[in-house]
């Protein structure tokens, strides 16, 4: 991710390419839910599939990369230290899906939509999940945890508000669900580090 903002900054600075290597990476990489819907043409063969992927590697700009790889790191190094860095890296993966399935299904923006976001939901909704069936079986309240999402749920709100509609909730919601249902299916240790 890094690399690629790093390049398309080079390019939009007048060092590296032409200007507009960003546009041209949207166009190929981002997720565009008339190319999901059926609604537009892909570019090449395979788009509809490729970019429930690819728009995660894409960003506007380096505060955008920068938020979404601060939280990458910090909860992707707590994941990996209970899961692993494969099952952390197939989480990514499937919330980046989980993502991009449900901004096609639920928006209908008609621009692109990119950033790691789907899949730093993802780590959300496994760490919410993880505090979640800790409390549970311990028999400590869960209310600190539904605290937790709906505060999650009123910051998209708040920053879908200021950023004029800007904010792929629909995204974050689909990688947070993959989080939290992958719970069991990625839980190899018992214990509640």
């Amino acid at each position: 991710m890094a690399v690629i903002e790093f390049a398309l900054n080079l390019s939009e600075a007048g060092y590296l390419g032409s200007f507009n290597w960003r546009r041209q990476a949207f166009a190929v990489g981002a997720f565009w839910q008339p190319i999901f819907a059926g609604a537009m043409t892909p570019l090449y063969p395979g788009q509809k599939l490729f970019m429930l992927v690819t728009y995660a590697f894409l960003h506007g700009g380096i505060l955008h990369l920068a938020i979404n790889s601060v939280i990458l790191l910090s909860l992707g190094k707590f994941a990996a230290s209970r899961i692993g860095a494969a099952r952390t890296l197939l989480l990514l993966f499937l919330s980046a899906v989980g993502g991009g399935l449900a901004f096609g299904l639920l928006s209908h923006s008609s621009g692109p939509m990119i950033g790691a976001s789907g899949a730093v939901f993802g780590l959300l909704g496994l760490w919410q999940a993880w505090d979640y069936r800790m409390r549970k079986d311990a028999g400590l309240p869960v209310r600190p945890v539904i605290t937790g999402i709906l505060g999650l749920a009123a910051a998209n709100l708040v920053f879908f508000v200021i950023l004029s509609g800007g904010l792929a909730w629909e995204a974050h919601l689909g990688g947070w669900l993959v989080g939290w249902f992958s719970v069991r299916l990625l839980a190899i240790r018992n214990n509640y580090i």
